[in-house]
């Protein structure tokens, strides 16, 4: 796994241009995709317990775009990873990079944390 250059946890600025620097959909926007992060992980680690490659590119690149889009470049990053590999049908890889991922979501959560007025965890 190389996530080099974009091992950014969250692009504050990429997150301040989409919610046009309203502090309170920053902290909207960061819950809701936490949260759905963490529900598509539970369904991509059943498509790669079931091997279906398809259900797992289709999970993967979802959520890909949607941590693309506020600034979460590390989970992306992994996301993409995972996207491939389900592709050439490697598994055990793709097994590797979503505990990764799990690792990744919770620097999130602490990262979207010291946002002010961030609910914790």
């Amino acid at each position: 796994m190389n996530i080099g250059a974009q091992s950014v946890i969250l692009d504050r600025d990429q997150l301040r241009e989409v919610t046009l620097d309203d502090e309170d959909l920053m902290r909207e926007i960061l819950l809701a995709l936490l949260d759905d992060t963490t529900r598509q992980m539970v369904l991509l680690d059943s498509a790669i317990q079931d091997k279906d490659a398809t259900q797992c590119m289709r999970l993967a690149h979802y959520s890909k775009g949607a941590c693309a889009n506020v600034g979460a470049a590390a989970a992306a990053a992994i996301l993409k990873e995972i996207e491939l590999k389900a592709a050439k049908n490697e598994f055990p890889e793709c097994r590797a990079s979503l505990a990764l991922l799990a690792q990744q979501v919770d620097l999130l959560r602490s990262e979207a944390a010291s946002l002010s007025g961030f609910p914790a965890s």
